[in-house]
């Protein structure tokens, strides 16, 4: 099972919020995931995100893999693998 650390968009519309979400790489988008470790908020100045990094720690040690954006969005937090 490929896992991945990715966002999962929630909000209105024209006003996206988004959750880290650890998850398997065939789920939806949206769907079913298995752990949720942060936020990101794109609609304020600065954006603002919150991840547990204790959590987002565990699961690039156990392999997932982050995308993009969450990638750079460690990098902003001082996550790195």
């Amino acid at each position: 099972m490929a896992v991945k650390i990715r966002l999962r968009r929630m909000g209105q519309k024209k006003a996206p919020f988004y959750r880290i979400v650890v998850a398997d790489s065939r789920a939806p988008r949206d769907g079913r995931f298995i752990e949720e470790i942060g936020t990101y908020d794109p609609n304020t100045d600065p954006s603002t995100y919150k991840v547990d990094e204790e959590a987002a720690r565990k699961w690039l040690n156990n392999g997932a893999q982050p995308t993009e954006i969450v990638s750079k969005i460690f990098k902003n937090v001082g996550i790195t693998k």
